[in-house]
């Protein structure tokens, strides 16, 4: 079960009182505020681990989230992201047997543990007690539970994350983390920016290259329309990839000779809409076409068919909309308002298919990426966009 620091005590036992006195409808929310006021000054740190893995030997622990990715995107969401993770673990024979333990003072709630922590006090040795859920099955059912989860969690924090062994003696183990809590997590990414965004249709990967290449200059290059391009210009290089249009392999002629141009050389590049499958990927690296930051951009198939499904055009003045986030402002504009092809129900269910298809495969490859939610304002995942560039970026005026 996953564990959230921050290192000072007061500033927990304030959040603490404050949950307790003014019992707030959404705990969680009320605990995200306040660990976003005034937090600057104080350690972010992540300890993730399983039952009994010596989590709450280490400073003062908010205990119970994040218990999976869900709750990671939460926190992420509110801009919550801690500079250090670190991962405790041990055999699982070793935590049922550390569970079956432990015992608990009901006068103090002070817990302790028959062979690590056994109190000196005859009178505190008469009075302990056997803490609730400890069994070996129900020890088993939250480590399955944790097991089922923590890989997805491990995907989000992936970068800023430090594995523990667990089972030794408490002080080796808070000698490690205090060791690793005090580097800072440095990027070694060449100053030239390669970015590639990956994720389903919709999850917005052409409006964060924009906003990416508009702030820093540099190119922005959609696949896609790459190709569209070539075709359309009936260049020699068009005419010999139209025949093959549909696979891989003139896409990676087409963009080794964009990325090989001097304004991607010396500016950098930020690519969407390619590579689709493993396959080109492998084609992509072979041609050397090896980007330094890698972003997957998630989101649930019914946010994506919210998105697409309603979106429409005006045939005479090309504008865009959508039926929820940006109405036509006249009747007579919405009479007239086609919908592309591509966004019928059924073609959307498609794309999606032939994305999650190969998605593991493209996140395996890539193994360096971040995760983040798209379900969002597009301008919070720009803005974990950045701060995940740890090595700022040139930005040219």
């Amino acid at each position: 079960m996953p564990y959230y620091i921050l290192g000072l005590s007061y500033f927990f036992q304030n959040m603490l009182e404050g949950l307790l006195i003014h019992k707030p409808d959404e705990p969680i929310q009320y605990m995200i505020s306040h660990l976003k006021q005034d937090n600057d000054h104080v350690p972010r740190i992540c300890i993730l681990g399983p039952p009994a893995s010596g989590k709450t030997t280490i400073g003062w622990i908010l205990e119970g989230f994040p218990e999976n990715r869900d709750q990671a995107w939460m926190l992420q969401s509110a801009g919550m992201t801690p500079r250090h993770v670190v991962v405790l673990y041990a055999p699982d024979t070793v935590l049922i047997e550390r569970n079956l333990g432990k015992r608990i003072d009901p006068s103090t709630k002070e817990v302790y543990h028959t062979t690590f922590d056994w109190p000196s006090d005859p009178l505190v040795q008469q009075r302990l007690v056997e803490a609730e859920g400890i069994s070996e099955q129900e020890t088993a059912k939250h480590l399955v539970e944790y097991h089922r989860n923590f890989p997805r969690v491990f995907q989000i924090y992936q970068q800023i994350l430090k594995s523990i062994n667990a089972d030794q003696p408490c002080a080796d183990v808070f000698s490690q983390v205090l060791t690793y809590i005090r580097t800072w997590c440095r990027s070694a990414a060449p100053f030239t920016p390669r970015i590639l965004f990956c994720g389903p249709p919709g999850s917005g990967k052409s409006l964060q290259a924009a906003l990416i290449a508009q702030k820093y200059n540099i190119v922005n290059i959609c696949c896609g329309q790459l190709l569209k391009e070539a075709v359309a210009d009936k260049t020699k290089l068009g005419e010999l990839i139209k025949p093959y249009f549909d696979s891989g392999w003139p896409a990676v002629l087409l963009l080794e000779d964009r990325l090989n141009r001097l304004d991607c050389m010396t500016d950098g590049w930020v690519l969407h809409g390619f590579p689709k499958d493993l396959d080109q990927a492998e084609q992509m690296e072979r041609a050397g076409i090896i980007p330094n930051r890698i972003f997957f951009l998630n989101l649930p198939s019914e946010s994506v068919m919210e998105r697409l499904a309603q979106r429409m055009i005006d045939p005479v003045t090309g504008e865009r909309y959508h039926a929820m986030y940006k109405p036509a402002p006249l009747p007579d504009v919405q009479a007239r308002l086609k919908q592309n092809p591509k966004d019928t129900e059924e073609n959307i269910r498609i794309c999606l298919e032939t994305y999650y298809r190969h998605a593991g495969d493209l996140e395996e490859f890539y193994e360096d990426a971040f995760y983040i939610n798209a379900d969002q304002d597009p301008y919070v995942v720009f803005e974990y966009i950045e701060s995940c560039i740890v090595k700022p970026l040139p930005h040219k005026s």
